[in-house]
């Protein structure tokens, strides 16, 4: 099989200027060169999984030769003021915002959006009062002149992110739910921006596939782009999974992660007078469209530091799940626990929880059983064992040991846009929210479901409306509640 990282890259930027032709296109063009080609529905040409990895395991950087119009980047350092728009104002976005004007840099919020203008006004006012909050937001100390928002750069709507990227910035953080969030990526990367996204990168295959191709075109731009996946950056997570790859508790033979807790902190908004597409986006993490349902939103995060240890990704899972106690029509669609068996190439199992039910017992954690000891991850609570004694733990005295790690990604991508470093953390994010999805199949079908078959889905969730009359994703049943994925009946590939 010939290796596509070159040829992935053209299918990227046509993919992103128009998804309604590339397919026919690359298709045409991948038969003339040998390469082979699934292709799911009218507008999408998917590779297989050895082609995806082949595509996004090595840098095109080196293949591809750059005018200087596109490996300029964005930002030009020089000690000029870093504007930037900040899509999607709750409480993580207004978390990363805070964390972007704490970095070094010469930093300023420039734009702001959101589909509400309640939640874009609460987010000023907290970025201007620096209000106790989490994500290391400065207590009684707001921003000052980094905050400079007049009401004609604070965008509300649908279609408010392609105002605030049009605005004249140079980076655009992404925290919207994450339905939205390959349709906004693709836009800040066809502008030329940096960027900044939360994770999970999209809530279904053809999202991923999405967010994948902008990403080789980013890459032959030359923007930096973060996601937030934060474990990454955490010193103790960082010394503990070199060490499990270095061999020190020898082979790798089974691993465990989990997100065991109470309810979610999001809670359900009344209806009110809404249309039905904007009550969903309102309830965002109770649909699975928006949010992925939480093996994606929140679970990604352990199910990714698997796939870091590991360094690959499943190639089957299968599982089981439901809703046990969070029954309500108020809660969407999406389950309240899951639980997944997945199996990487090599044969090794990950075995993988999340559940969101009170009264149980909460963890949240990584696992890792190898041949000569065993290691539990959790930042500077990191361990490493031997012989049912530990033998190492992180320390504490290093520069970064002591601050968030949510903090350190936003310093190490605002140094590399200001200093021209490369940056480019799609591929794991992508890879991870794709072995969630594969998660959410198995659970939602109670079937074994492989990587090819969920990564080369047609099961699209999403939608691209910017009108609160289009008509939503999910529709409610009679009496307003929503069907739920039934196990041994759900089809999903």
């Amino acid at each position: 099989m010939k290796n596509l990282d070159l040829r992935t890259s053209v299918y990227a930027e046509a993919f992103v200027k128009n998804r309604g032709n590339v397919a026919r296109d690359f298709r045409m063009s991948a038969a003339s060169e040998g390469f082979s080609m699934h292709s799911h529905g009218p507008d999408i040409a998917v590779p297989s999984r050895r082609e995806f990895l082949q595509a996004t395991a090595a840098s095109v950087g080196g293949a591809i030769l750059l005018s200087p119009a596109l490996s300029a980047g964005a930002y030009a350092a020089g000690g000029d003021t870093i504007k930037v728009a900040l899509i999607g104002c709750g409480a993580r976005g207004t978390g990363a915002i805070a964390q972007a004007l704490s970095t070094p840099q010469p930093v300023k919020l420039w734009a702001m959006a959101d589909a509400f203008s309640d939640r874009l006004e609460g987010s000023l006012a907290e970025l201007e009062k620096g209000a106790p909050g989490s994500y290391n937001l400065a207590k009684g100390t707001g921003f000052g002149d980094k905050l400079d928002v007049p009401p004609e750069r604070r965008f509300v709507g649908l279609d408010a992110y392609r105002k605030a990227i049009d605005a004249g910035v140079d980076v655009v953080i992404i925290t919207g739910p994450p339905g939205f969030r390959p349709q906004h990526f693709e836009y800040a990367v066809a502008a030329g921006k940096h960027v900044f996204m939360e994770k999970p990168v999209a809530t279904d295959p053809a999202g991923v596939r999405r967010v994948l191709a902008a990403a080789e075109v980013a890459k032959r731009k030359n923007l930096k782009i973060g996601v937030g996946l934060q474990r990454h950056h955490d010193p103790g997570y960082q010394e503990t999974v070199q060490r499990i790859q270095d061999g020190e508790i020898g082979r790798i033979v089974t691993l465990r992660c989990y997100w065991n807790s109470g309810p979610p902190a999001k809670r359900p908004v009344a209806r009110a007078d809404m249309t039905e597409l904007e009550y969903q986006v309102r309830n965002w993490y109770f649909f699975d469209w928006l949010s992925g349902d939480h093996i994606c939103e929140q679970h990604i995060h352990n199910i990714d530091v698997c796939n870091w240890v590991k360094q690959a990704y499943p190639v089957q899972a299968e599982g089981m799940g439901g809703r046990q106690v969070r029954t309500g029509k108020e809660y969407g669609n999406i389950f309240d626990h899951h639980f997944v068996e997945f199996t990487y190439a090599d044969g090794t199992k990950m075995f993988s929880q999340c559940r969101q039910i009170p009264g149980c017992q909460n963890r949240v954690a990584e696992f890792v059983e190898a041949t000569d000891g065993e290691a539990e991850l959790a930042g500077s609570r990191s361990t490493l064992a031997k012989g049912g004694k530990k033998y190492w733990r992180p320390a504490r005295l290093r520069g970064e040991a002591n601050v968030s790690p949510y903090q350190i990604e936003h310093n190490v991508l605002f140094d590399a846009i200001a200093n021209d470093k490369p940056h480019h953390e799609v591929e794991y994010g992508a890879r991870s929210t794709m072995t969630a999805i594969l998660g959410r199949f198995a659970t939602y079908s109670g079937k074994a479901v492989t990587w090819d078959e969920a990564l080369g889905s047609d099961h699209v969730l999403t939608t691209d409306a910017e009108s609160w009359e289009a008509k939503a994703p999910v529709s409610p049943l009679a009496d307003g509640s929503y069907a739920i994925a039934m196990p041994g009946v759900t089809h999903v590939v």
